[in-house]
């Protein structure tokens, strides 16, 4: 053993990468390859973070780094659980762009529009951005007192929409922030009857599948996607979509363009995408269905933030699903980070400040 002037080791230098690590980088890293490798391999191995099962890193449009865990590889799809949210925003974008769907005016749910029942009020702006003011519980103790699971498995499984439509006001439309995932399939329920007057569920799946193949999926090359609906033939837009990695991450990157697919076709308006990433007036954190970099404000004190305003751009934002899904987008880095796995709520911060280290490498432009 050397020992230094004072006759102590000299301090040990990082392990060695594993072949595996190393392999998962490109020659396109867009920042130095072996820091890349080692940054990634945390995501994998690191203590108290949780299982990762797939993480692709995208840089400057170029695949920087792909690596899955025993068992999962590029062909594996992953359910999204609420990462789905955002997908169902830019189908609302296309259908604003459209014309079938105006954001500021109230939600077209024929529900709501009798005469004194105060949800009129509710907009679709609202809707997307969790403040319609409807009254929810996403996540209950007991779990079966969780409106969000008697939505999806209890009593409101057959017609989640109309269940989560049913809900009275518990505060002013436009007032509060309060994430829903049963807001999330109202508003799929909405751009399912802007496509189609047919209350028959077959005809509802199939209009919602061959707009959203033909108008986002195909020309993304995201061939992997499988959506999930409930038996009235409601996407079940809050929670449940399936897709490999390597699509999640050409979401990102799709977001991260504005709304352009790769050969330069223009999938949803810019100003849209644009609305998407930005404050909403009861959260800064949240925009349409998206999560946001930014200070929680007074507002969600005592909650944990999400992401990580501390350690990357306010500009980034982010799909984000149960258990620890992520796509993380950062425009000012150029880079889209997809991290797939299993981690409980006490081991998805560490997991996140893993993730944050890899987007530490890449400087901002």
């Amino acid at each position: 053993m050397l020992l230094s002037a004072c006759g102590e080791a000299p301090p040990a230098g990082p392990a060695p990468l594993s072949e595996e690590a190393l392999a998962a980088v490109t020659e396109k890293a867009g920042a130095p390859r072996e820091e890349l490798a080692r940054e990634v391999d945390e995501l994998f191995n690191a203590e108290g973070i949780g299982e990762t099962r797939a993480v692709v890193v995208m840089a400057d449009g170029e695949l920087a780094a792909e690596r899955y865990s025993e068992g999962y590889d590029a062909d594996t799809r992953h359910i999204s659980w609420s990462m789905a949210k955002t997908v169902t925003a830019v189908m609302v974008g296309m259908l604003v762009a459209d014309g079938r769907l105006r954001l500021d005016e109230a939600a077209p749910v024929p529900m709501w529009q009798r005469p004194g029942d105060p949800r009129a009020e509710i907009t679709l702006r609202q809707l997307l951005q969790m403040r319609s003011g409807l009254r929810h519980t996403e996540a209950g103790d007991p779990p079966y007192e969780s409106s969000e699971v008697r939505m999806l498995f209890l009593d409101g499984r057959d017609d989640m929409a109309r269940w989560a439509k049913e809900q009275p006001l518990e505060a002013e439309p436009g007032e509060t922030f309060e994430y829903s995932s049963n807001t999330t399939v109202i508003l799929a329920d909405i751009a399912t009857r802007a496509l189609t007057e047919s209350d028959d569920p077959d005809r509802r799946r199939t209009a919602v599948s061959e707009y959203l193949s033909e108008r986002l999926f195909d020309p993304l090359g995201m061939d992997s996607m499988v959506l999930e609906f409930d038996a009235s033939g409601t996407m079940i837009g809050g929670s449940l979509m399936h897709a490999t990695a390597r699509d999640w991450a050409k979401f990102g990157e799709f977001l991260r363009a504005k709304g352009r697919a790769p050969n330069g076709e223009r999938l949803v308006p810019r100003r849209y995408v644009e609305a998407m990433v930005t404050p909403s007036p009861a959260s800064p954190h949240y925009g349409l269905q998206t999560w946001l970099n930014r200070p929680m404000g007074d507002a969600s004190s005592g909650f944990p933030h999400p992401l990580f305003p501390d350690r990357a751009p306010a500009s980034l934002f982010s799909l984000i699903g149960h258990m620890g899904q992520y796509v993380l987008v950062s425009p000012e880095q150029r880079v889209t980070l997809v991290r797939l796995g299993h981690s409980t709520s006490e081991e998805r911060p560490p997991m996140l400040e893993e993730a944050a280290d890899v987007l530490a490498l890449y400087p901002v432009r």
